[in-house]
């Protein structure tokens, strides 16, 4: 009985203690899957990257794209210079966000490391019909986990693409909101 008592006395001893604990955080990073039909402005396909990494407290707040380095005609004859940039909250902010996926820091490691596989490829790495901002998203979310056509149709249009992996994909989180166009 007396055992019994102790037991339960240190079990509540505990309890009370763990109040005063912080709870270990979660490793919570959300990625978002941008379009930006047409203009002059590129990237059209982008991701958005907010968040903490739980094992360094790091804050997340960047975006990342794929582009040809300078937009000009050549893109229409072949491969250009690509590169992988960011882009201001402007930019941001009149682009289409469409689904969402949160990552934890394994997740997030995996992402940055295909990000700097993009970046860091032999140049001429950009290619309208090949290797443009699609294709950038489209492994970005296959990356994540999420299926993806690799034969689509829609590479060359960017809302029309992720709205395919949206379809593709029933349950992802998706953005609500949709910029005024």
């Amino acid at each position: 009985m007396i055992i019994k008592q102790m037991q339960l006395a240190v079990m509540a001893l505990f309890g009370a203690l763990m109040l005063f604990v912080p709870s270990a955080a979660r490793a919570d990073v959300a990625v978002t899957f941008y379009s930006h039909e047409f203009g002059d402005s590129f990237p059209h396909a982008f991701i958005v990257l907010n968040g903490t990494i739980d094992a360094t407290g790091e804050v997340i707040d960047t975006n990342y794209g794929f582009t040809a380095k300078n937009v000009s005609p050549a893109i229409l004859f072949g491969s250009v210079i690509g590169i992988v940039e960011s882009v201001e909250p402007k930019y941001v902010a009149s682009s289409d966000p469409h689904f969402t996926v949160h990552l934890d820091d394994a997740g997030y490691a995996r992402l940055m490391a295909k990000v700097v596989e993009w970046r860091d490829r032999p140049q001429k790495s950009y290619n309208l019909n090949k290797r443009n901002c699609v294709h950038f998203a489209m492994e970005a979310a296959e990356t994540v986990g999420l299926k993806v056509n690799r034969k689509s149709r829609f590479f060359k249009k960017p809302r029309s693409f992720l709205e395919e992996v949206e379809a593709l994909n029933p349950g992802v989180e998706t953005v609500a909101t949709v910029a005024a166009e």
